[in-house]
């Protein structure tokens, strides 16, 4: 039998007393694309780190093609042919898409760069995640800032792919900001690296997606290897199963809901770019879904709505009062947003969790206006139980939860703000299937209780799951909500592409 390409051995790991690793071992074959799955918290991410050289195992062993392994650092990884693609973009954003793509690996000549050789490398390997035709953006010469999260996850994958040595590829959710047509580029890339014999490892929390890329699984929970297998035969339920430790009875729970009185009302709507004559009205007791292609101007109408954004025309009407607003008179008409860059301006990271809690409402924290760190722990830990936070206590820092627990503490400041209108752009992106199940139903319940929920997603499944009506946005423009019973998934396509 062939030598795997990648062996890890009782793998190891702990952050002073919390056990992130607990001893786990599977292999990774070439030729084959090997997924990775587990809930938040399972352990995936310290994982794929140790492989990838930013950590360093407390105890196991790990091989690659037969050989020790045992990287000092990502570089050292890098030089050994193993890339990771991180969840969390780790690009330089002053810096051009050239300079990013061949970061560390730049061809010089006495110490000078050769441009027009860098021009012609990053070409050839955005070539192999895009199509130069359409994404006219995404070019040698342009600042990363300048590009999309779709646009900035490409040149991650272009960054890995453009390594001529990689033999083991790590996927960490690589589609997670990408849209059906460069999802199914990437598949086609994915193929086509497997075919000259790499070993890719991919951590996805869609398993229709996983199913359809993989050859064969692991399952984390805890810390430690459940289950592994083929793919070809496994039952999603079983996958499920083996993740949560328990059956998940219903994905998309779903009360009987009455729709109430309007508590947003848009006419005509221009943002600066987008959105285009947006027209909408949202009401208390209902969850209304916008769906559409990314780029086509979803984010941007419910930035405008919380005040985030610029508003050039139209009128938008918030609990009966009308005019634009600032996100804090926002907060005080009772509507809360749950952005889709977390990282970046959803939570402060760097704070812990009950400081990211009550940042919008610290009232009645402490006597006289002052807040008491006992009743910040206090208050936090109700939430951190309600919403199953995986964390050592409330004093945490959010950058060291995992994202799905980060998406988890985000949420749970809008509940604690005891808000009336939910804005939830992508609110499960890079959630695991057992937590979705838990945001599926505490936004069913939180619609039975007469809040009203506007709810951004690329993941149509959810939105036909979640939803009691559907609106379609393209190229800016909003289409007419429209009950969930009258559409399919395939007529929200069509609509979205414009066919």
């Amino acid at each position: 039998m062939p030598t795997a390409r990648l062996v890890t051995r009782d793998i190891c790991k702990a952050f002073g007393p919390t056990i992130a690793l607990g001893g786990v071992s599977f292999s990774a074959e070439p030729g084959q694309v090997h997924a990775l799955i587990g809930e938040n918290g399972a352990g995936k991410s310290t994982l794929m780190n140790v492989l990838a050289g930013a950590l360093t195992a407390d105890s196991g062993e790990l091989l690659l093609d037969g050989a020790p392994y045992r990287p000092l650092g990502p570089t050292d990884a890098r030089r050994a042919g193993v890339a990771m693609v991180h969840q969390e973009l780790s690009l330089c954003p002053h810096l051009s898409v050239a300079e990013n793509v061949l970061l560390g690996a730049e061809p010089s000549s006495f110490g000078l760069l050769r441009r027009a050789e860098m021009h012609q490398l990053t070409l050839d390997a955005l070539a192999q995640v895009s199509d130069p035709a359409r994404d006219t953006m995404l070019r040698p010469e342009t600042r990363v800032s300048d590009l999309s999260p779709a646009g900035q996850q490409l040149v991650e994958i272009a960054r890995a792919v453009s390594q001529t040595s990689c033999r083991v590829l790590i996927l960490d959710e690589p589609t997670s900001s990408l849209a059906a047509d460069d999802v199914k580029k990437l598949f086609t890339v994915i193929r086509t690296l497997r075919e000259k014999g790499l070993a890719i490892i991919y951590i996805s929390h869609f398993l229709e997606e996983v199913q359809e890329i993989s050859d064969s699984f692991t399952v984390l929970r805890d810390g430690k290897t459940v289950g592994t297998g083929p793919m070809a035969g496994a039952k999603i339920s079983e996958i499920v199963g083996m993740m949560a430790g328990r059956e998940v009875q219903e994905l998309f729970p779903r009360s009987l809901r009455t729709p109430g009185d309007a508590v947003i009302e848009l006419e005509g709507l221009d943002g600066v770019e987008k959105p285009i004559g947006a027209s909408l009205t949202l009401r208390r007791g209902e969850v209304l879904g916008i769906a559409g292609l990314v780029g086509a101007g979803r984010t941007e109408l419910v930035r405008a709505i919380f005040g985030l954004d610029a508003v050039k025309g139209g009128s938008i009407k918030v609990m009966g009062v009308s005019g634009a607003a600032s996100p804090a008179s926002r907060f005080a008409q009772g509507v809360g947003l749950v952005s889709e860059d977390r990282k970046g301006e959803g939570l402060a990271t760097a704070l812990s969790i009950a400081d990211n809690l009550t940042l919008s409402k610290m009232g009645g924290l402490g006597p006289t206006g002052l807040v008491l760190p006992s009743r910040q722990r206090e208050v936090s830990r109700k939430w951190i139980d309600r919403l199953s936070i995986r964390t050592s206590g409330p004093d945490q820092a959010v950058r060291d939860l995992s994202g799905g627990n980060q998406q988890k503490v985000a949420i749970a400041r809008l509940l604690y703000h005891d808000v009336d209108v939910f804005l939830l752009d992508e609110p499960t992106r890079g959630i695991d299937v057992g937590s979705k199940a838990q945001i599926y139903d505490l936004i069913d319940k939180l619609a039975v209780s007469g809040k009203a929920v506007l709810m951004v997603s690329s993941y149509l499944p959810e939105l036909f799951g979640v939803c009691d009506r559907i609106a379609v946005m393209r190229r800016g423009r909003l289409g007419p909500a429209r009950a969930v019973r009258d559409l399919t998934e395939h007529s929200v396509l069509m609509e979205a592409t414009g066919s």
